[in-house]
């Protein structure tokens, strides 16, 4: 009887532990973008005291450096009167998330933070395996990349650091930079205009290049992403370069006038199939959800 009263008590702390709102991972995602959002603040409240002469809101002539399909790409889908942002904060609920080729999939929660004044990011995972919560870190911050993941908010399931992971996370910043107006006009990244529908561009940080190539529609709606220069780095750290790709798809006006992607997806262009791993639709950005 005695046994049993404690296995009880066990199961009975456990599932008040697994969903109480706190977890380590979440507080520590959550610390660090508020330390971000405070020193970008900083940051702008600084250059606005220095200089009257920059808009609060973006306009032609902020752009004007920028490639001719870019600035028709921020034109047309709404960008031009918006408010310049310091940072960007995208959500997803309920995406399809592969941990790997032939192993289970989940259903995450996914939110991410992409600051403009450095290509820094810090992304949020939630989620459940076999009922237990899972849940995971992404971050880049001044040059260090890492992916965390978490299991019953205690257990490190990986902890993947080092210059493949670095050089991976600066690409994922640069494939969502186009969602973040004011990361186009540092002087971080770089762009050449291949074609009508094509733009290369390059991004540089902490001693660390790379580069990928953004395809455009005939409506000026960035489509995809495509890099050679991501490597995919299985869990027990071998690293293999593959080419990879965002899509973004099915476009779609926000509450705040602005254009954009409703599903994207992250996929490893393997040499046998696709690997899609990220498959999402985007519930809100910078709060505005769809119309």
């Amino acid at each position: 009887m005695t046994i049993l009263i404690i296995i009880a008590a066990i199961i009975l702390l456990l599932a008040i532990w697994f969903n109480i709102p706190y977890s380590p991972v979440k507080t520590l995602f959550q610390n660090d973008v508020e330390a971000r959002l405070q020193s970008a603040a900083t940051l702008t409240n600084a250059n606005a005291d220095s200089s009257a002469t920059i808009s609060r809101t973006l306009d032609s002539a902020a752009i004007a450096s920028l490639p001719p399909l870019i600035q028709k790409y921020l034109k047309t889908n709404g960008y031009i009167g918006s408010k310049r942002r310091t940072h960007l904060t995208m959500e997803y609920k309920d995406v399809d998330f592969g941990m790997g080729v032939n192993k289970p999939r989940l259903k995450i929660d996914y939110t991410h933070v992409d600051f403009a004044d450095s290509p820094d990011r810090l992304a949020f995972i939630d989620s459940k395996m076999f009922g237990i919560p899972f849940q995971g870190y992404d971050y880049y911050m001044n040059g260090k990349g890492g992916m965390k993941g978490v299991l019953a908010k205690l257990f490190t399931l990986f902890d993947q650091t080092g210059p493949a992971m670095d050089k991976a996370c600066l690409i994922t910043y640069l494939a969502e930079a186009f969602f973040l107006p004011e990361a186009l006009l540092k002087d971080f990244i770089t762009f050449k205009q291949v074609d009508d529908h094509t733009v290369e561009a390059t991004i540089t940080n902490k001693g660390v290049t790379a580069t990928g190539i953004f395809h455009f529609n005939d409506a000026y709606e960035m489509t995809s992403f495509t890099t050679n220069n991501r490597g995919q780095i299985s869990p027990d750290g071998t690293i293999e370069y593959t080419p990879w790709e965002a899509q973004c798809e099915n476009y779609k006006t926000y509450s705040d006038g602005i254009k954009r992607p409703t599903v994207f997806r992250a996929v490893w262009k393997n040499k046998d199939s696709d690997f899609v791993y990220f498959d999402g639709e985007i519930s809100k950005v910078n709060g505005a959800r769809l119309k």
